[in-house]
């Protein structure tokens, strides 16, 4: 719900997570691209009005894990009218019939979670019916817990989809690779390996096919390890509830949800809070 003071409260986030992470990209080993990570802010569960007060305090990127949610914040009169400039992240999991719909909406940015040839066909397929003249961003989600109850392809063949989306999909364009990770994990043990496994992947990736490192983002790090993520090597990192608080859920909210309550507590779903 609105209340009144929450447009300062999410002006003080933001500027609070955006010098977390300028510090945090600052650290950074060398040898890593020298860019500057991508805020994506998640508002998943919060109406319209909080899009916008975030968007006047300078944010542009916003991620959406339902479809549904997304095509009602992204065709809302309030939000075309004053966020022109929005761009929109898909970073929940994609149903194959929920594809047409996503394509369709305005000022969306970029899908984070293509895991497989079969949703990377048909997104292309979708997306070259639009007839649009520029091509839709993807990433390729990678499932580096090995949890059964994560999307994302096994590692294995990250290098098959990535040349596949390459080579097969025209109407798109391969940008980069995201993940969940496990939850929870004590960074006292060392850095967090699901981390550290998709930086491997992109490593391959790139030796495979040719890529330049610079050319491959990883979208990787949540509220609760974003930081951490960002040092290791994150373009882009999904935060929710630390810029707009805790998430309250419907209890018919199911189905295309690919985060748990936990899950959002612990920070966004993608870079990908999530």
């Amino acid at each position: 719900m609105w209340r009144a003071g929450m447009s300062e409260e999410i002006g003080r986030a933001l500027v609070c997570v955006r010098e977390k992470v300028q510090n945090a990209a600052a650290k950074r080993a060398q040898g890593l691209p020298a860019v500057q990570p991508r805020l994506v802010a998640v508002s998943k569960t919060k109406p319209a009005d909080v899009v916008i007060e975030a968007y006047k305090h300078g944010q542009r990127y916003f991620g959406e894990n339902y479809v549904q949610e997304l095509l009602e914040k992204a065709t809302n009169a309030n939000i075309l009218s004053s966020c022109p400039d929005i761009k929109w992240h898909f970073i929940g999991h994609l149903q194959k019939h929920h594809i047409n719909k996503l394509v369709a909406l305005p000022n969306l940015y970029i899908l984070e979670t293509v895991d497989s040839v079969k949703l990377a066909d048909k997104v292309n397929a979708s997306w070259q019916k639009k007839g649009s003249t520029e091509k839709l961003k993807v990433m390729v989600q990678v499932n580096t817990s090995s949890e059964e109850s994560k999307h994302g392809l096994s590692p294995s063949g990250t290098v098959d989809l990535v040349k596949h989306i390459k080579e097969k999909c025209p109407g798109l364009e391969f940008v980069g690779l995201m993940t969940i990770g496990s939850f929870g994990y004590d960074l006292g043990q060392g850095p967090n390996p699901d981390f550290q496994l998709l930086l491997r992947q992109r490593e391959e990736v790139c030796e495979k096919l040719g890529l330049p490192v610079e050319a491959v983002e990883l979208s990787m790090g949540m509220s609760s390890d974003f930081e951490h993520a960002i040092e290791v090597g994150s373009t882009n990192v999904r935060i929710g509830s630390t810029i707009f608080g805790e998430r309250v859920y419907a209890k018919s909210a199911k189905g295309e949800a690919n985060v748990t309550n936990t899950e959002e507590k612990l920070g966004s779903l993608s870079v990908q809070e999530q």
